[in-house]
């Protein structure tokens, strides 16, 4: 009787305020949520979940590699190698760019929790992160997340958290200062843009031993490394894995 009544519900609203695919722009379905059937089958899927190395890992972990031979990064510590795991292809003249960009800057919030939902549906079924003790999303500054009104990062976690049921936790990094958009900067202004950028405001627990580092895409890492490194300034020795809904392909 609840499934009847909220589809019939859906049904009338649908032709009061029609509900769009986030992608192609068409009326959706009556069972269709946020993307249409068409262009969900069409998605350029990674299926990078299910492979410990593949391209986004592997740039990951270059990323890193680059931070220990430039002494940024204590080798006093054994540093594991970090898996990587992103939803589909991000390509800036495809239709499906739209996904994160309504999310970022249009408050489509629910569609945030939807993808990321679907995304942590797909790495539970890995057997690479399994073991996940927490999932941390790439902090904002306090002024930009007060005037968007939101975290993206932290709304894509939190779809993520659910598929897995694993906790959120805001309470650990911080973004200790402004800093520029990353869009439009090139790969060296983008490292130099969030170097030393984030902190710890408290110490993990003693019994961590996998994190999962969010954010919304993936473009040369910068920023997640950025992240990386406040915690492995700590002395932290646990594996740091990261996710994003979107990969920008090379």
């Amino acid at each position: 009787m609840g499934d009847f009544f909220n589809k019939t519900v859906t049904s009338v609203l649908d032709l009061v305020l029609p509900r769009i695919c986030i992608v192609c722009g068409e009326p959706l379905m009556s069972f269709e949520r946020h993307i249409c059937t068409r262009c969900l089958a069409d998605m350029p899927l990674t299926f990078n979940w299910a492979l410990s190395h593949n391209p986004m890992a592997d740039r990951f972990n270059d990323v890193i590699q680059k931070g220990i031979c430039q002494g940024s990064l204590s080798t006093d510590i054994h540093v594991p190698y970090s898996f990587a795991s992103s939803l589909f292809f991000f390509n800036s003249e495809a239709c499906y760019r739209k996904i994160p960009y309504s999310i970022k800057y249009h408050g489509d919030v629910q569609s945030g929790h939807f993808f990321g939902f679907m995304l942590g549906n797909r790495i539970a079924g890995s057997g690479l992160l399994q073991d996940i003790d927490m999932i941390i999303p790439v902090p904002l500054y306090w002024s930009r997340k007060w005037k968007r009104g939101y975290n993206q990062a932290e709304v894509i976690a939190r779809g993520i958290a659910e598929a897995m049921n694993i906790c959120v936790r805001t309470d650990i990094l911080y973004r200790k200062h402004h800093t520029k958009t990353q869009t439009r900067l090139s790969v060296q202004e983008k490292s130099r843009n969030v170097q030393n950028a984030f902190g710890l405001r408290k110490k993990l627990p003693p019994q961590t031993r996998h994190i999962l580092l969010v954010d919304d895409v993936f473009t040369t890492g910068a920023t997640l490394y950025a992240c990386y490194h406040a915690i492995r300034k700590s002395g932290c020795g646990v594996r740091i894995s990261i996710a994003t809904l979107a990969m920008v392909s090379n």
